[in-house]
Parts: C-alpha cells; sequence; structure tokens
C-alpha cells in the first residue's frame, strides 16, 4: 500500500494528511528497577488483556489511553518513508495525544450542545473512504488498517471529532459571522489594483516560540524540516504540530501575496521554486517551515491550466543492455527526433526505430511532472522535449503538437470575495473557541 493510498483515503475535510506507513513503532517508558531479577528478554505465554488499558490522560472524565495514541501515531508514522527515530515518535506522541485532548473536546461540546454525531453517518463516510480504495470493501481497509498498528475505530473516532467540530462550529461561530458586500468589493478593489503582482501558494507549519523555549523550537523544527526531507508527509506534520490555523487543512495557506507575509517569510518566498522546501525560520511569535505548493499572477492566466496535445515516443532497452549500448541507441533516438518535421512524421518511429508513439490530446499542463512542465510550456508546436528516462524504464520524448491556452481570469465575484473572508474569520473564531475549552476544561495526565 502506498502513500498515495492514504492522500485519497483521507482526502475529505479536515481529513486530509494521514497516511500509511512501514511499521508500528512503541515509544519505550523508562522503566524502574528489578527487584525481582528477572531477565532482560522473557517470553509471554498467551495474549495481554486488550480490554485493560492504562489511561495517558482524563479529560472531563473521558479517558485516552496509550493505545489509543498508539493506533493514531501509526495513521501518521506511515507517511513517513524512512524508519522514524525514537526521539521523533517520542515527539509525535506528545503531539498526538494533544490532538487527541482536542478531539475529546470538540465531542464533548457537540454533545453538550446537544448535537451529536449519528454513528451511522460515521459509518457512511468511512465506508465511502473505503469504497474509493477497496472497491466497495470496507473489511480490507480494516485489515489493512489494522496490519499498519492502527484500527478502524481510531480513524472513525477522528471522523466522529471532525463531523461534531463542524456541527459545533455551524451552531456557535458560522451563524454569527458576518460580512458585507462593501467589505467584498474594497477586495476587490485592491485585487484590480495588483493585477499581474506575483501569489504563492504556501504550505506552512508555524510552531510558537518564546525567549525561554526560543532554542528548543527551533531545534524541533529542524528535525521535523529533516524528516520531511526524508520523504515525510508535509500535510501529515502540519496537521500535527502546525499551531497555524492551516493547521487543519495540512497547512494550506491558499494563494498569498507577499505584502500579507512577515518579512522572513516574503524574501524567501521570492527566492523559491514549486516544490522546495524552506525553514525553518524566525518569524515574530516563533518559527516556520514554509513549502511553495505553487505560484501564480493575481488575474491572470495560469500557464499550467493550458491543454495539451502531446505525442510520447518512446523506446525501451533489453535485459542486459549496458550503458554504453544504450547510449548508442538514445543518441540514435535524438538525431531521429531532431530530425522529425512535426507530429505528422512521429508516427513513422514506429518503422525506423521500432518504438512505442501514443498520443494524449487534452492534458493539462499542470498534471505533467514539475521538472517537464516549463519545458513543454517553451516549446513550439511541433517541437519535442529532450530525451528522458532510463535504461530499466525505457527513453521518451513528449513532441508537442497543440495547445489550448487558458482564457484570462477573470476578476472573483462579490460572492466568492465574501465567502473567503467568512471562511478566514470562522477559522479565527474556531482557534479561540477551541482555545476556550482547553481552559474550561479538567484534565489529568499519568
Amino acid at each position: 500500500m502506498t502513500r498515495k493510498f492514504w492522500s485519497k483515503l483521507i482526502a475529505p475535510a479536515a481529513l486530509a494528511g494521514l497516511a500509511a506507513a512501514p511499521a508500528t513503532l512503541l515509544a519505550q517508558a523508562a522503566a524502574p528497577a528489578n527487584p525481582f531479577g528477572i531477565p532482560d528478554s522473557v517470553t509471554i505465554f498467551g495474549s495481554s488483556n486488550p480490554n485493560v488499558r492504562t489511561a495517558t490522560a482524563i479529560v472531563n472524565e473521558f479517558v485516552i489511553t496509550g493505545t489509543d495514541i498508539d493506533q493514531r501515531v501509526a495513521l501518521v508514522t506511515a507517511a513517513a518513508e524512512n524508519q522514524v527515530s525514537e526521539e521523533e515518535l517520542a515527539r509525535l506522541r506528545r503531539q498526538v495525544l494533544r490532538n487527541l485532548i482536542d478531539e475529546t473536546l470538540q465531542i464533548q461540546e457537540a454533545t453538550k450542545l446537544e448535537l451529536p454525531v449519528d454513528p451511522a453517518e460515521v459509518n457512511q463516510t468511512y465506508a465511502q473512504l473505503a469504497a474509493q480504495n477497496f472497491g466497495q470493501d470496507p473489511s480490507a481497509m480494516d485489515t489493512y488498517l489494522r496490519s499498519i498498528g492502527s484500527s478502524p475505530a481510531s480513524l472513525k473516532r477522528q471522523i466522529t471529532g471532525e463531523l461534531a467540530w463542524q456541527r459545533v462550529l455551524s451552531r456557535n461561530v458560522t451563524a454569527f459571522i458576518n460580512v458585507s458586500e462593501e467589505e467584498a468589493r474594497e477586495v476587490l478593489k485592491r485585487l484590480e489594483a495588483d493585477r499581474g503582482t506575483d501569489e504563492y501558494r504556501l504550505g506552512e507549519i508555524y510552531m510558537s516560540a518564546t525567549s525561554e523555549n526560543r532554542e528548543a523550537v527551533r531545534q524541533n523544527a529542524q528535525q521535523i524540516v529533516e524528516q520531511l526531507q526524508q520523504g515525510g508527509s508535509f500535510v501529515a506534520y502540519a496537521r500535527q504540530y502546525s499551531e497555524a490555523t492551516t493547521a487543519v487543512v495540512g497547512g494550506d495557506t491558499g494563494f498569498l501575496r507577499l505584502g500579507t507575509l512577515p518579512g522572513p517569510m516574503a524574501e524567501a518566498a521570492q527566492q523559491m521554486q514549486p516544490g522546495q522546501l524552506v525553514g525553518p525560520l524566525e518569524i515574530p511569535g516563533g518559527f516556520t517551515i514554509m513549502y511553495l505548493i505553487e505560484k501564480r499572477q493575481v488575474l491572470t492566466a495560469d500557464p499550467l491550466e493550458a491543454l495539451l496535445s502531446l505525442k510520447q515516443i518512446s523506446i525501451t532497452f533489453e535485459p542486459g543492455t549496458t550503458e554504453e549500448q544504450a547510449a548508442g541507441r538514445v543518441e540514435q533516438f535524438g538525431t531521429f527526433i531532431q530530425e522529425l518535421r512535426g507530429c505528422a512524421d512521429a508516427e513513422s518511429a514506429r518503422d525506423i526505430l521500432g518504438a512505442s508513439v501514443v498520443s494524449n490530446e487534452q492534458i493539462p499542463a499542470r498534471q505533467l511532472p514539475q521538472q517537464l512542465q516549463n519545458i513543454v510550456l517553451n516549446l513550439q508546436v511541433g517541437q519535442s522535449t529532450p530525451p528522458f528516462g532510463s535504461i530499466a524504464e525505457g527513453v521518451r520524448v513528449l513532441m508537442l503538437c497543440g495547445r489550448d491556452d487558458p482564457q484570462i481570469a477573470g476578476s472573483p465575484t462579490v460572492q466568492s470575495v465574501m465567502n473567503q473572508i467568512e471562511e478566514e474569520r470562522i477559522n479565527k473564531r474556531a482557534q479561540r473557541y477551541l482555545r476556550d475549552l482547553r481552559n474550561d476544561a479538567y484534565i489529568e495526565y499519568n
């Protein structure tokens, strides 16, 4: 099972960002002195009772156990392509406990307001996720979750928390948010004045710091960067560690202009390329880790929305082909491509080189690998990319046979701007609401 599966599985609402992983890693608690002389390595006969569990925290009399934490951690560590260190795992367990406490408070608040989540709705959402990824077979997802050290109950609990919080916010926050048309029109005027300037869609992981814990927070952020560089899921880490309001959507800020960002973030964003990770950067109040998702210009057409007509011409190599042998054939292939007079000649590659020729008439430029996007967008009709690939996977080129450029982007509507302002205000109120719930809660730690 791959990380791609989990990006689909946990996509709905704020469930986005959990992912699957190689194995379950359990933090080891410090052991007391051994008064009985029991050997370090023992064989256990029989199985432990799964109904006897030790509490890690009690939130308004609701018990969060170590098992709850282990199963939720398993969902997150599954995003890592490399083994998670013990230090990183311990830090993740602390963050997951904080998340479970918040989740419990959200569910309790919904119950208090007589807005309970119907188990049938939770099961329906769970079944939809299973259908998307396991072909209408929820039991297959049950098996998979158990195989990574998690459980169906853990995922359903998270779904319950998300649905409960949506109900609470709808009753006590959303209903009291008002945005006027005048506000939206002022935003539209500013957008029109900024037409053509750059906008940046960022992923952010913000961690607050004080003068007393500044260095510890910086080191923590640096370790997260190292995990991300080794293949960890940015979305998963943002959901678990970020203290920004964007944590619920995996750190996605949406499109921003440089003037809205703190100085260090604005300077870094200007130098970044899509897909690049930077940080930790010190900003007022703490540190941030930035990932540039996308860049565009305000109220202008996005070239990545262009629809391309492409032909892929590819050659393969027999098993055992040496680098030297392949190099000669690749050179011959490149020369042949350069001599083609356009897409009409591409089919001749089948007869002359034994190549494969595949056409795709409507592929968005955005769907191409990042390394190829700018290359293809700079081609004229009839031109080809340089050869790319490997001996194992074959060598290929893409020939541009047509291109439908996107229309110039029109101004957002008054309603769309009002919706955006409303969403931002809801997120800020939701953060304050949850903070108040924490302050009023009775929480005991074990």
